[in-house]
């Protein structure tokens, strides 16, 4: 946790709700410190709670999402006005009630820099009153606690604590949720290695038990790999088998035959059955190539910074492999990106950049 960080955060939240009262103070680090893990029963009642609550929300002028100072943050439920539906954001309630282990810890911390702001006149509270406050909190182990009836009385409170980590996705989600209602949705992940674009697909599948193909799948035979070919930007995969054993029966409604390239014995295997569900995720670089962009309904592009994009690399291959990433891979993708203008062309774009959620310590 970096001092200025959550003194930043907490000033500006002190000064957007300006009758709040410490309890609302409190419960803002235990929010930051441990999520929601308190609040969460079932995934049923989760969304039960969030559709009866909608159904009573104040109409606020408040922001959408509200940065904790922690791994996690407030959003609010006006979300689901911009489409979002009541059962994604339960289960993305759920998904991120988690244990944290070093819970406790991580409040102390910040109830130690929030006594200094005090002291420092930083916020308006007295040092006799928060440190009365805390001794009796702590006494009782530190339990999740409600928003004062000052707080909820001027400001209303209608929100869910949701792990950072799912955050930049919402306008995804909400966007898939509106366009669901209307039907069946085709929808491509593109983007650079390393960008997330499988951590996206796996997350989609618990949130819509979506059916999800993969371009890694679809790797050239060893015939195909000519200079001609790979002189092609976008070339490097068999988009051609792509399009005509994956999206052309897709498009038609009709079963997959799906026939995977194995990587290790250099042969296609399959083939494997596959019934299209209402949602169907294509993931991977060269997904949105012109030849194949048509059949989709929506397209996101996950726009990862170069250095994070590094740093990710090295972490998870050894140094050989990573040069070839480096060397081969990235430069591939770079080329194919802008000689089709890829991201512009995608319906929509997420920054992928350093989060808080990749910052966590074991305190």
């Amino acid at each position: 946790m970096e001092k200025k960080n959550l003194r930043d955060i907490l000033i500006n939240y002190c000064r957007t709700y300006p009758k709040l009262q410490l309890r609302d103070v409190f419960k803002f680090l235990h929010q930051s410190s441990f999520g929601c893990e308190h609040m969460v029963a079932s995934l049923d009642s989760a969304i039960d709670h969030i559709c009866r609550e909608a159904e009573t929300m104040a109409s606020v002028d408040r922001p959408l999402i509200e940065e904790l100072a922690g791994d996690y943050s407030r959003v609010h439920l006006s979300w689901l006005k911009k489409g979002l539906s009541p059962e994604t954001l339960g289960k993305l309630f759920y998904l991120s009630a988690r244990t944290e282990e070093f819970g406790r810890e991580a409040l102390e911390e910040k109830l130690a820099v929030v006594r200094e702001m005090v002291f420092l006149s930083e916020i308006s509270f007295s040092a006799e009153e928060f440190d009365l406050a805390v001794t009796e909190w702590k006494e009782q182990g530190y339990p999740a606690i409600h928003h004062s009836e000052a707080f909820r009385e001027a400001y209303h409170p209608a929100y869910r604590v949701i792990a950072d980590e799912y955050i930049p996705f919402l306008p995804l989600f909400a966007k898939l949720d509106a366009m669901l209602a209307g039907g069946a949705v085709k929808l491509a992940i593109e983007g650079g290695s390393a960008s997330g674009k499988s951590t996206l697909s796996a997350l989609l599948e618990k949130l819509y038990d979506c059916t999800v193909f993969h371009m890694d799948d679809f790797f050239l035979q060893p015939h195909q790999r000519t200079p001609q070919r790979f002189a092609e930007a976008g070339g490097n995969v068999d988009r051609e088998r792509f399009r005509e054993e994956v999206l052309i029966p897709l498009s038609q409604g009709d079963e997959v035959s799906l026939k995977r390239f194995n990587c290790s014995t250099q042969t296609i295997e399959g083939p494997e059955r596959i019934q299209p569900k209402k949602l169907t995720v294509i993931e991977g670089a060269y997904s949105m190539h012109p030849e194949l962009a048509g059949y989709y309904d929506l397209s996101v592009f996950l726009d990862i910074d170069p250095a994070y994009q590094k740093t990710r690399i090295l972490k998870r291959n050894t140094l050989e492999f990573a040069q070839r990433f480096f060397d081969e891979w990235i430069p591939l993708e770079q080329r194919y990106f802008e000689a089709f203008n890829i991201p512009a062309s995608c319906s929509l774009s997420v920054e992928i950049s350093p989060k808080k959620v990749d910052n966590r310590k074991d305190m």
